[in-house]
């Protein structure tokens, strides 16, 4: 029997990288998992590593800076699974190139606030009503060392929309811990994805090593591992938590 056997478990952005290695992992551990991103073939391919080891899962595409889409999808997977029991709300990116604040365009603000923190604000709003029905429920959100520390070259509007998951989480917390609902929040340093290693220069990569008191960089598994922790009952007494998945590059007092 896995940690989260039986649980309902949806996770946005889930096509590739950290969202795909989240997935897999529940459904390792016994979720039944439901992915979603925008790319079908992508979604396709994670859902048959799950199903050809055994576990379950579903897919769905979704729009999740439309309320509406995301509605869809919910009463969907409501029809076919139930209610959603853990919630990770990992869809985002970066969508505007580091750069002098003065010279950084409109459209990629709201690109990176939409993408990110509206995104997941929409989710939460959208799946965490039928969790306040049944008192339980579980989300984690996603959000990055660039918003927990400031540094020249990151790009601002991705900063400030991760910055913003961070409080939006422990205010989401505050409110329906009382209802027994968890709410927490992974902030990963850099990530090496496969899109990572592909637009990473190798000279670059061993510069940023050194950065980390943990000599390596952090993978889609880390993150996966410290997703499982905060959705089982191993972290029953946690919530309003950032974790920091940094290899000690982020130390926050």
């Amino acid at each position: 029997m896995g940690v989260l056997t039986d649980r309902v478990a949806l996770v946005t952005g889930s096509s590739r990288g950290i969202g795909a290695a989240i997935g897999k992992l529940f459904a390792e551990e016994g979720a039944r998992v439901v992915l979603h991103g925008r790319d079908a073939e992508a979604l396709a391919s994670v859902q048959a590593d799950i199903e050809r080891v055994g576990g379950g899962a579903i897919s769905f595409r979704a729009d999740v800076t439309k309320f509406s889409e995301i509605e869809a999808m919910r009463s969907k997977i409501e029809e076919r699974l139930g209610p959603v029991d853990i919630l990770v709300a990992n869809a985002g990116g970066s969508f505007s190139p580091p750069g002098p604040i003065e010279e950084t365009d409109e459209a990629g603000w709201h690109a990176s606030v939409e993408g990110n923190l509206t995104a997941t604000f929409l989710t939460i709003k959208c799946v965490l009503p039928r969790m306040k029905q049944r008192k339980a429920g579980n989300i984690i959100t996603i959000s990055s060392s660039a918003g927990r520390k400031p540094h020249p070259n990151a790009p601002i509007p991705y900063s400030a929309a991760k910055a913003g998951i961070q409080i939006l989480t422990q205010a989401v917390a505050a409110q329906v811990g009382p209802l027994g609902i968890r709410v927490n929040c992974i902030a990963p340093e850099t990530i090496l994805t496969e899109r990572n290693q592909q637009r990473i220069p190798e000279a670059q990569i061993k510069t940023l090593i050194e950065m980390h008191p943990i000599r390596r960089l952090g993978t889609p598994e880390d993150v996966a591992r410290a997703a499982l922790f905060l959705a089982s009952e191993q972290s029953a007494w946690i919530t309003g938590m950032i974790l920091d998945v940094a290899g000690g590059a982020v130390m926050v007092s």
